[in-house]
């Protein structure tokens, strides 16, 4: 979304297209995973707060739902797009099939900025987007999720319209709840967390110690707070950080070589992971440019913010440092970038993979609501990292088998699985 060039899509379809020839899949098959099953495109006219009718745009698109209902986050962004949300919605099949949950894959968007509508106004753009998708999500057919600028408060604006539409309870509608109104204990947590369980996992099959290493971030929102949390937990030094200046509308880098405070910086971060720059500077932190995160000399980059960030412009100001990159955003690095990184032998835990802890415990709070019965944060996180550690050896001990990226076995595993699915179904 911040490079009009970029297409989101045809990267998506791209790397299908690679890894189809590999398994040889038939003409049929191809044709059809290689774009979504349906799409909805909405208008949305809202009641804003002065009396006047503001018309947005909105997407819900469901690549597959061969393995379970589809399943995925619904985004706020001033600058999304129909292709951003379709490559979405494909990564999310592939994300749910390679931890191996029953979901397939969906994704929806809303263009507009949340920053520029008070809350009663985001209330009433999140009821109008359920009103118009009413029939066409639910708990056994379509979940969606917070994503990008979107969190547990509007996900109880959608359910409720939802419910009442439907006239009952449905907490299984949609995940990223808050706890005590279906939503699980371990989900705010769950897609930081779930990166660097596979990043230690990564560390200990390369013979690094966590507790020796250094990482940069891009990012600061959920995700990042919670993986620099859970990472230096285990003994790492997180020394940069880069996120968007929401006064600047610009990306700023924070930087202190003897490492960050992680509870002190979230102290001073709004709720959209912008960090106050001056009381960093009182703090000790050196402010760099935006861009900076990428060349910092560290062990570990963790992009944990948009689409299109290693590219081949960027990839090249990667230090000889680094040895692992963990994608914690989707869809963060380019084919073009992609080649580079291999050649230069730096270890790449793929997107759909080291990121797919919340989609993970997403479909442990929509087992819980099915159920209506909660469990404990540490059986939670217990479960989460069962799983996640069983996907990334799974995805290793392909990569190894058949010597090739780990970001190709992890797509030989996940568009097997489905394309069985598909074929089982009679739908090919």
């Amino acid at each position: 979304m911040s490079n009009s060039a970029y297409n989101p899509y045809e990267t998506a379809q791209a790397q299908f297209d690679g890894v189809a020839a590999m398994l040889d899949l038939d003409e049929a098959t191809c044709e059809f995973l290689r774009q979504p099953m349906r799409e909805y495109h909405l208008t949305l006219p809202v009641r804003m707060d002065d009396g006047s009718v503001k018309v947005f745009k909105g997407y819900r698109i469901q690549h597959n739902d061969a393995r379970g209902p589809a399943k995925g986050g619904i985004r706020f962004h001033p600058m999304e797009t129909v292709d951003t949300v379709r490559a979405l919605s494909m990564w999310m099949t592939w994300k749910c099939s390679v931890v191996d949950i029953p979901l397939g894959g969906a994704k929806g968007g809303i263009i507009c900025d949340p920053h520029n509508l008070s809350e009663r106004e985001q209330e009433r753009l999140c009821r109008a987007w359920v009103r118009q998708l009413a029939r066409n999500i639910g708990p056994v057919s379509d979940v969606p999720a917070p994503d990008v600028m979107t969190n547990a408060k509007h996900m109880q604006w959608m359910l409720d319209e939802y419910e009442t539409i439907h006239g009952g309870r449905y907490p299984g509608f949609i995940t990223g709840k808050a706890v005590g109104m279906g939503g699980s204990l371990g989900r705010t947590e769950a897609t930081g967390f779930g990166v660097i369980f596979v990043l230690r996992e990564a560390l200990n099959k390369l013979g690094i110690a966590i507790d020796k290493t250094t990482a940069s971030f891009q990012g600061f929102g959920n995700v990042a707070q919670y993986a620099v949390r859970k990472y230096s937990e285990l003994g790492g030094k997180v020394v940069a950080i880069s996120c968007w200046d929401n006064g600047d509308k610009k990306a700023y880098t924070f930087r202190k070589a003897s490492g960050m405070d992680i509870d002190a910086l979230t102290g001073i971060t709004d709720a959209y992971g912008s960090i106050d720059k001056a009381k960093a500077q009182a703090m000790g932190y050196e402010i760099l440019p935006g861009d900076a995160w990428i060349s910092q000399d560290v062990d570990i980059l963790i992009p944990a913010a948009l689409e299109n960030q290693i590219t081949a412009e960027t990839v090249n100001s990667i230090s000889k440092q680094v040895k692992v990159i963990a994608e914690a955003a989707n869809g963060p690095t380019t084919r073009d970038a992609d080649k580079v990184i291999n050649e230069r032998g730096i270890f790449l835990l793929p997107d759909f993979l080291s990121n797919a802890g919340g989609v993970t415990c997403s479909y442990f709070e929509q087992v819980q609501c099915n159920m209506n019965y909660y469990w404990e944060k540490g059986e939670v996180l217990d479960r989460l990292n069962s799983k996640m550690t069983s996907a990334f050896l799974a995805v290793y001990d392909m990569a190894k088998s058949k010597n090739i990226t780990m970001r190709d076995a992890a797509y030989v595993i996940a568009i097997s699985r489905v394309a069985q699915a598909v074929k089982a179904r009679g739908w090919v």
